[in-house]
């Protein structure tokens, strides 16, 4: 198998990576967000690629899509008895602490869809009330009278014996999408394992029907699925754990940013990613973090995925004034249908491309590398309407709205790194997705930083991700002791036992399986707490040291308690596409093939194709860097130079 394909769907834009050969080839296209597959199959047919045998990666966003705009499929949801509302009580937890009459959210699975059950289990593993065959025929007539697509099972300590709830699953129809807790996330906290589970099960049957359509289209192709963790998946196997899918794009971007960043010589990256409908920003230190802690949608998603904060500002947020007259910049996005009013789609209202455009900040010209010509007038003429309405002129709102945007994405950057009590000063801001070169320079300023990295091939990056992620799976399994009552060859056999069971599940999907990387760890936390942390396993005295230190780095203090351990944890990765970017080959540095007026600008600034930059070429600002996918504007006060590898590396004078 000689070609491998990246494929990102976003909001506005499906993106393209293609390693052939030892060659890249990158294409950028307007999604399809009715069918997203549509775009995807467009694309390989402009490549060229409809029945070449293909290895595909793909970062879906069906899930993602599915959770945040409340449209899963109608579940139901099975626990024991007298835990009915489960889901609807949580964990108490106010979204915004004053408000003490919060307004009821929506759930996946209305009150009247929520069953009870037999099938209990006491903390140490007895039952307490067992399944009778009343539960059983009360679960098919519940089936029979709702109709449901899915159903979600969520038994307490279900991750002790899976037994019950493999019982009232052999109950439902065969073809019943069915999501059991104890295979989603075999770990304590019914409620973050219940939310787990009922998102699984709601939006599952429409990411098996998407891969299904999107298999039958690729013909000779075979497809796997980038997961939030940052490991893929084989589309077969991708549904049965759609919840895993959430962060299935932004996921590849960080990916490619670490692989990048390393191999540029700069591990510690905030990296922000602004697309065209959100930007996600996060906080690299060699590798991307994890979190069991995400949230999508208001809801916990305990399952492992990068750690990262999405905000809604992209090239298409709209701008706009609301009830006070103060200027808000999205959520609300143009999207890829209409889009931004200059794609001439048929949008009215001014967004944040059309700012950028009317500022000189983009070649109408040299959009998509001359595929799309964008319409100023019609830009102008949009953003003249708010520019009316801010008694302001068009050229002082377009300012305005790139500012309002700009400090959201640095409000998202100081949530990662600041509030965290990391300076960003430390770091180096690097810069993806197709609108994030634009904004690299004035959020660096913010943040206080002197150096920022727009990556090769920026514009396509989670893309390219998809490329450089390996497959994988990561398990966890909780086990509940003291410490000091277990034995070091106890802990280890488990952790070889869910390795294997990792193992078992990756048979067939490594280009080269006998290449796996196993990396455990546990859970630990001092007795009586409720929270853990997560440490490397090594020995049973390294893991108390490391533990103690973590908590006094988190917390500033240790404590002289015992350690419970909580939760055994495995990675598993193998060996991914050998894809590197080929760093640029002209030897004579590239001259300004265009002039073009920017705002705020006496003379006319030089724009630069990217693609004629020569390693080790410099250009002071300000400038336009254009290529193919995306453009960079190097604001006055900024020197640019091309690293080995055609990455962009720009410094603060």
């Amino acid at each position: 198998m000689t070609a491998f394909l990246g494929v990102d769907t976003g909001g506005t834009f499906t993106d393209f990576v293609l390693w052939k050969d030892g060659e890249v080839r990158l294409h950028k296209l307007l999604s399809t967000p009715d069918a997203p597959e549509r775009a995807i199959l467009q694309g390989m047919r402009d490549l060229g690629l409809e029945d070449e045998d293909l290895y595909v990666v793909h970062g879906s966003t069906v899930a993602t899509n599915a959770v945040l705009e409340g449209k899963g499929v109608k579940t139901l949801f099975v626990t024991n008895r007298g835990f009915a509302d489960m889901l609807s009580i949580g964990r108490q937890n106010r979204r915004h602490l004053h408000d003490f009459q919060p307004a009821p959210e929506t759930l996946p699975v209305p009150p009247e869809l929520c069953l009870e059950s037999g099938g209990r289990l006491s903390a140490g593993g007895e039952y307490l009330d067992q399944i009778t065959d009343a539960d059983l025929e009360m679960l098919r007539v519940a089936v029979g009278k709702h109709q449901p697509q899915a159903v979600a099972i969520n038994l307490l300590f279900s991750w002790l014996d899976d037994g019950a709830e493999r019982k009232l699953a052999g109950a439902l129809p065969d073809e019943m999408f069915v999501s059991l807790s104890s295979r989603v996330l075999p770990e304590i906290r019914e409620y973050e394992r219940g939310m787990a589970t009922c998102l699984n099960a709601w939006v599952g049957p429409l990411v098996q029907g998407y891969l299904r359509r999107l298999q039958q289209g690729l013909k000779k192709a075979k497809l796997s699925v980038m997961q939030s963790s940052g490991d893929t998946v084989a589309a077969d196997s991708a549904g049965e754990q759609a919840v895993r899918m959430l962060l299935s794009g932004p996921a590849g971007g960080l990916v490619a940013a670490s692989r990048l960043g390393k191999l540029a010589g700069r591990e510690k990256l905030l990296s922000f990613d602004m697309g065209g409908t959100s930007t996600d920003v996060a906080l690299i230190d060699g590798d991307p973090q994890l979190t069991t802690e995400g949230r999508i949608g208001g809801w916990p998603v305990a399952v492992p995925m990068v750690d990262m904060h999405t905000i809604g500002a992209g090239g298409g947020s709209i701008a706009w004034l609301d009830e006070g007259g103060m200027l808000r910049v999205g959520p609300e996005s143009a999207g890829a249908d209409p889009g931004p009013v200059c794609y001439g789609r048929g949008g009215s209202r001014p967004t944040v491309t059309d700012a950028n455009l009317l500022l000189g900040r983009l070649l109408p010209s040299a959009f998509l590398g001359g595929q799309m010509s964008l319409n100023v007038e019609a830009a102008r003429e949009a953003m003249s309407s708010l520019a009316e309405a801010m008694h302001s002129s068009v050229m002082d709102a377009a300012e305005a709205v790139i500012r309002v945007a700009n400090e959201h994405m640095a409000r998202a950057l100081r949530t990662i790194s600041v509030q965290r009590g990391v300076d960003p000063a430390a770091f180096t801001l690097a810069s993806f997705g197709g609108a994030g070169g634009l904004h690299v320079c004035a959020l660096a300023e913010s943040l206080g930083m002197q150096e920022a990295l727009v990556p090769v091939h920026g514009g396509v990056l989670s893309a390219l991700g998809m490329l450089l992620a390996a497959p994988g799976r990561q398990l966890s399994h909780t086990w509940l002791a003291l410490l000091d009552t277990l034995q070091a060859q106890e802990i280890e056999d488990a952790l070889e036992q869910l390795a294997a069971d990792a193992l078992l599940s990756l048979q067939g999907e490594a280009l080269q399986p006998e290449q796996y990387h196993v990396q455990a760890s546990v859970d630990l936390r001092y007795a009586g707490q409720s929270y853990s942390l997560n440490v490397p396993w090594t020995s049973l005295a390294g893991v108390r040291q490391t533990f103690h230190c973590r908590h006094e780095e988190r917390y500033g203090h240790r404590l002289d308690l015992p350690l419970e351990l909580v939760n055994l944890r495995v990675s598993v990765r193998g060996k991914a596409v050998p894809v590197k970017p080929r760093p640029p080959l002209g030897r004579e540095p590239g001259a300004a093939f265009e002039y073009c007026m920017a705002s705020g600008e006496p003379q006319p600034v030089p724009c630069f194709a990217r693609d004629d930059l020569v390693v080790g070429q410099q250009i002071e600002g300000p400038a336009l860097i254009v290529e193919q996918v995306a453009t960079t504007w190097l604001a006055p006060g900024w020197l640019l130079r091309v690293d080995e590898l055609g990455n962009l590396l720009l410094r603060r004078l």
